[in-house]
């Protein structure tokens, strides 16, 4: 269905008219998406302006989650341990020695790692 250019009040603008070209692209840049993920959250929620604006952060915030470990959570303790192949205990000392980001768990391990096979070999030759 058209957008009427004839409303404009509170209404229209609560609302994202998906078949109109400038409505998609004005929608898009304002919540800083392509046009095919705010048409994707419009067929998601509804053509609420506000409803697509908390999915899309919510969206955006899940997607900065990812990469985080949340040390707080059993679930997550139990996934980075395996991931890893280190004990709980371990990898909450690493997240608090490396912070929650799990790259930077990653390359903090890795370091402890080669640490430990250096310790190791100026042992053998001494």
């Amino acid at each position: 269905m058209a957008d009427s250019k004839k409303n404009r009040g509170g209404t229209d603008r609560a609302l994202i008219a998906i078949g109109e070209k400038y409505e998609v692209a004005y929608w898009s840049k304002k919540l800083k998406v392509t046009p095919a993920k705010l048409k994707y959250a419009v067929k998601k929620v509804g053509h609420s302006a506000r409803k697509v604006g908390a999915y899309i952060q919510e969206q955006k915030h899940k997607a900065a989650d990812k990469s985080r470990i949340a040390v707080s959570q059993p679930y997550e303790v139990r996934y980075w341990s395996k991931k890893f192949k280190i004990t709980p205990a371990k990898l909450k000392a690493a997240v608090a020695a490396a912070g929650h980001s799990s790259k930077k768990v990653e390359a903090y391990l890795k370091h402890q790692k080669a640490a430990k096979k250096g310790a190791k070999k100026r042992k053998k030759a001494a």
